[in-house]
């Protein structure tokens, strides 16, 4: 309830100037295909579908994203402006998260394995070990903004991610001789780290958007955010169970190795998606860090 007074309070509400038609075509063709894709990736990473039927519906979701895309390019109001991915900033936010959250996201689903399966911990340190994260997380959330005035976006986006590559990378050093603190303290960085990034992806995503496409922009980003998340659990699932092969579950030594190498190639994916960050320039997202006047431009 605190969170809608605020939220009625001081968001601000942005209204077209003229109504447009709802695009019932791409509501039928992007809700089906961005639904399908979405639920195929959590299926298939939770080895729930065979990979034979799973190539048919991978199919059948793109195309469904692809006749959106065919059916937006001719309307004169589409219920998605594809065109917003000209915008530097918003293609590189959406784009780019998309391609970092691949090693990101599997974090919440390799950790407790590796702490449970791997360390040998009960359920309940292992629930523990995962508080620093959240903790760090929520922290950063008081410095965000300044870190990102006095550095900006670009600065941080390329070396945040780095520097989570490299943290990810880490955790397949941990072992059951690790202390305990050191693992906390891992952890602690984790959350800072990811927590940055995700405040500046998410925030310069709107920095040259116009506030008559703010909902459109909104939409789209938040698709791609969920698709990613759960892309990134299915790639992490995927990357440990190819890694463990055909040894049991049970072996300990097996699965601690296997997540040891599912965390390194984790991080390198991380490390090599800070490329995606290059393209932006110094002053990209100050209209959002500084107050600035957005450059409502498409580049």
């Amino acid at each position: 309830l605190a969170a809608l007074l605020l939220a009625h309070r001081y968001m601000p509400n942005y209204r077209g100037d003229t109504p447009r038609p709802l695009d019932w075509i791409g509501l039928i063709l992007f809700g089906a295909g961005a639904a399908l894709l979405s639920w195929l990736l959590e299926i298939f990473g939770q080895h729930h579908l065979d990979p034979a039927p799973a190539a048919v519906l991978f199919l059948v979701a793109f195309g469904l994203l692809a006749a959106y895309g065919g059916h937006a390019r001719r309307m004169p109001y589409p219920l998605l402006r594809l065109t917003l991915f000209r915008i530097r900033t918003f293609r590189v936010s959406v784009i780019g998260g998309l391609i970092t959250r691949l090693g990101m996201s599997g974090l919440p689903f390799l950790l407790p394995l590796l702490y449970q399966l791997g360390l040998g911990l009960p359920a309940w340190q292992s629930g523990l070990l995962m508080m620093p994260t959240a903790a760090a997380a929520m922290g950063m959330k008081l410095i965000a903004t300044g870190v990102l005035r006095r550095y900006g976006y670009r600065q941080v986006l390329i070396v945040n991610t780095v520097m989570i590559g490299l943290t990810i990378g880490l955790f397949g050093q941990v072992t059951e001789n690790t202390p305990i603190p050191l693992i906390v303290l891992l952890a602690l960085a984790q959350g800072l780290f990811n927590s940055l990034q995700f405040s500046s992806m998410n925030s310069i995503a709107y920095a040259d958007i116009e506030p008559a496409d703010s909902s459109m922009a909104s939409t789209i980003a938040s698709v791609f955010q969920q698709m990613s998340i759960s892309f990134g659990l299915a790639f992490g699932s995927l990357v440990a169970a190819w890694y463990l092969g055909d040894l049991p579950q049970t072996d300990r030594v097996a699965v601690t190795t296997a997540l040891h190498h599912a965390f390194l190639t984790l991080g390198g994916v991380t490390i090599l998606s800070s490329l995606s960050f290059w393209t932006l320039r110094a002053k990209d997202g100050e209209s959002v860090s500084r107050g600035e006047p957005a450059r409502y431009e498409e580049n």
